[in-house]
């Protein structure tokens, strides 16, 4: 499984590799955020003619994934978006069982596959599960001329635009691929006939970004039944458009327990700057909480903390229930937030950090201020 020498190697490249010479691997993630480009890459593939590259979306493929006709002595195997076949679990399992220690599979798709696992028995200790997260500042740090925060800012993480670094690029790239998100991986997914106005409620999650999310407003604004709004947020989180966070409850506060805040997986779709900067902090600390669940296999969360008077921090990350961090984002680099020690007096989150997007790095009122770039780089954020 040798690697290609023309690609930018990801972050999960080597954990990948090492999980697939004792189990198969589930990679999941949004829609062209690298995944089939990775899976090639470990594959040693130069591009999708190989034949150990098989594609549901493919009829070729398809009709020799159905008749159980799979390239024989290949090391490795790639089945690519089989998790839109309502049986691909029994049909996965048939060919790990069948195919034994000579052969690994490297399963992938733009849902999330613990979720997508309809019929037949179950594939449990057989795999290990990969989220893949878009391009962030770790990753971008180690590969160099690749951009900086503002390009991430701008473009967002996805590698195509990101690397192309061009505003009509990205406004092409933006509206084809929501558009097969939209039209493709649900009519393929999900038995929804409402699909015109699944889209407009993507098109208002942008503006939602940040603050308790209202299925209430939604359901008014689109004229629809509030558990219908509330299950297609639902399906949007299975298909890596979106994802919430919850309160951090706190037992010495009077934390809010139902509400949630919303954020996108591709940021630079949202309008405001301080607002977009905000849900760049999120994405960027949910790979991280991600990345230590998938390869290390500890519990990780994201969660918020806000009280009944609205005093709120903007993410605190657990691990194994233990909050190890709190951080709070502003576009500037004034001084800290009056509510962090309101919440540090009241709380056993042990590290409270400030972080914006400029350069100032200093410490008030016992709480580093500090650029997001120097985080990342201090607390080993992938």
């Amino acid at each position: 499984m040798a690697s290609g020498s023309n690609v930018l190697q990801r972050y999960l490249h080597s954990q990948i590799r090492e999980d697939l010479e004792y189990k198969m691997v589930f990679l999941g993630g949004p829609r062209q955020v690298g995944k089939t480009t990775l899976a090639l890459d470990i594959l040693g593939a130069k591009d999708r003619r190989h034949p150990a590259y098989l594609n549901w979306d493919s009829p070729h493929a398809r009709k020799r994934l159905m008749d159980s006709e799979i390239p024989g002595g290949q090391p490795l195997l790639v089945l690519d978006e089989i998790h839109k076949f309502s049986r691909w679990r029994n049909l996965v399992k048939g060919f790990f069982d069948t195919r034994g220690e000579g052969t690994s599979f490297l399963v992938t798709g733009s849902a999330r596959l613990d979720h997508y696992r309809k019929g037949g028995d179950s594939l449990q200790g057989r795999y290990h599960h990969y989220r893949l997260h878009p391009f962030s500042l770790g990753e971008l740090a180690a590969a160099p001329n690749s951009g900086d925060l503002e390009t991430l800012m701008r473009f967002g993480g996805f590698p195509e635009p990101l690397l192309a670094g061009d505003s009509r690029a990205w406004r092409r790239w933006q509206r084809e691929r929501m558009s097969r998100v939209v039209y493709e991986d649900l009519r393929d997914l999900e038995n929804l006939r409402q699909v015109a106005l699944v889209e407009l409620l993507v098109e208002a999650l942008p503006d939602r970004v940040g603050s308790p999310l209202s299925i209430k407003s939604l359901s008014e604004d689109l004229q629809v039944a509030h558990e219908t709004v509330r299950r297609w947020i639902e399906i949007l989180e299975n298909l890596y458009v979106c994802f919430r966070i919850y309160p951090f409850g706190a037992p010495r506060i009077r934390a809010v327990k139902k509400e949630a805040k919303l954020y996108l997986w591709d940021w630079s779709q949202v309008p405001g700057r301080g607002e977009r900067f905000e849900n760049l902090v999120a994405g960027h600390l949910l790979k991280y909480c991600h990345f230590l669940e998938d390869t290390g296999g500890f519990r990780m969360e994201l969660r918020f903390i806000r009280d009944t008077d609205r005093r709120e921090v903007d993410f605190v990350v657990l691990k194994d229930r233990r909050p190890l961090f709190a951080v709070e984002c502003k576009s500037g680099e004034k001084s800290p937030s009056r509510t962090i020690g309101y919440f540090r007096e009241r709380t056993d989150v042990p590290e409270f950090y400030q972080v914006h997007p400029g350069a100032r790095d200093y410490v008030a009122s016992g709480t580093r201020v500090m650029p997001f770039a120097t985080f990342c780089r201090e607390l080993g954020l992938p």
